[in-house]
């Protein structure tokens, strides 16, 4: 019996990352099954999301779409909300500040014990408890005096410490968002500035500006993530965002084409290899026709387990379950730290078998960098035996 592989790719996957893709793909295949038969479905040329007004509902998309500087505030938090340790990690980095002749307790130990013992007046607890965020402030006000990152940016405060206070209270802000964030809560940038005049005014760190080093060395991080306004920003994130917003709409065109390609494959029994959403696009397109030369199908990080279980899958709504053309042998693989791979097995009893792999790369490389992973293939290896 002739077996080939048909591989589908996922959301986002235009000409030059496809071509890269389907070549380590293949390569692949033949380093494991040499003289197999290997086609590629490329679907994101015809099917894939495009702006047909040239981005005419994109407010300012031609006057921003080339890559102007982003706020470095905005870029500045974006930091902090992952990290609200960041800047005082950075000021710690600095050179210590000269200790003087002055008389009463260095710098360094008089910031630490205001710090510390910091009492929040209750104009600022109210502030915060008035926009639902009293335990998040407690909580992150409590862990930011506790960290070892304070002690460390305390040994290099001037006779000044503004600099030092406003890094404490933009820390507390942050975290105290992080938290809101976390348990689904909504709090707009105004209401974030708001409450840092109030925490950094008891704090005596006036302003919210960030000037000369820190605003360098904070601006870094964000580099190719945050320094983009909406047009770049929109021409980064179309193919993929919308690539899943298109099928859910029209995804029959997809399946169209992916069905072509199986009609156009040789062999006796084909083996599909799916990613992302391209998994979801042959999960719908098997469950709906019986193509009975697929008899195996390797979804990887894919979405269709969680789309079937939110009701979003196009092609079967719980609790239907797969129909017996469905074909018999499904291996899911998923990485843990793919957050858009999602388990088969427990939604499919007994018609899917899942395999975790670890990528060792966080979200989102984990979800582009499966071909890479020996473990892939071995599981892939044993599939097709």
């Amino acid at each position: 019996m002739r077996r080939s592989v048909l591989f589908v790719h996922g959301t986002g996957v235009r000409e030059a990352s496809y071509k890269e893709t389907f070549g380590a793909v293949r390569a692949r295949l033949e380093e494991i099954r040499p003289g197999l038969e290997v086609r590629g479905c490329f679907w994101g040329r015809e099917q894939g999301a495009a702006m047909a007004l040239d981005g005419a509902s994109v407010p300012r998309y031609r006057q921003t779409r080339g890559g102007t500087a982003e706020d470095d505030e905005i870029a500045v938090w974006d930091v902090l909300y992952e990290d609200p340790w960041y800047e005082l990690r950075l000021l710690g980095l600095q050179p210590a500040a000269a200790s003087g002749l002055g008389f009463g307790l260095p710098p360094s130990e008089e910031f630490l014990a205001e710090v510390t013992g910091y009492a929040p007046a209750p104009a600022v607890v109210e502030a915060f408890a008035a926009r639902g965020l009293a335990g998040e402030f407690t909580e992150a006000l409590r862990a930011v005096v506790q960290a070892p990152e304070l002690h460390d940016a305390a040994a290099t405060v001037d006779a000044d410490g503004t600099e030092h206070r406003r890094a404490v209270a933009r820390a507390v802000v942050a975290m105290t968002l992080a938290l809101a964030f976390e348990r689904g809560a909504e709090v707009s940038g105004i209401v974030r500035d708001a409450l840092l005049s109030e925490l950094g005014a008891d704090l005596y760190a006036e302003g919210r500006s960030i000037t000369g080093f820190l605003a360098k060395a904070l601006a870094r991080p964000v580099g190719w993530r945050g320094r983009y306004r909406r047009g770049a920003w929109g021409d980064a994130t179309l193919p993929a965002i919308g690539d899943i917003l298109r099928y859910q709409a029209r995804g029959q065109g997809v399946r169209d084409q992916i069905k072509r390609t199986i009609e156009n494959t040789p062999g006796d029994s084909i083996t599909v290899i799916a990613h992302s959403l391209g998994g979801v696009a042959c999960v719908d397109l098997l469950v709906r026709e019986r193509l009975e030369r697929v008899d195996q199908l390797i979804t990887v990080g894919s979405q269709a387990p969680y789309f079937y279980e939110i009701g979003a899958l196009v092609s079967l709504e719980h609790p239907e379950t797969l129909p017996p053309g469905f074909p018999a042998k499904w291996l899911n693989i998923y990485d843990g730290r793919d957050l858009l791979s999602y388990q088969a097995a427990q939604v499919f009893p007994g018609r899917a078998d899942d395999h975790r792999v670890d990528n060792r790369q966080p979200f989102p490389w984990a979800h582009t960098t499966y071909w890479s992973n020996p473990d892939v293939w071995n599981a892939v290896d044993a599939w097709l035996s």
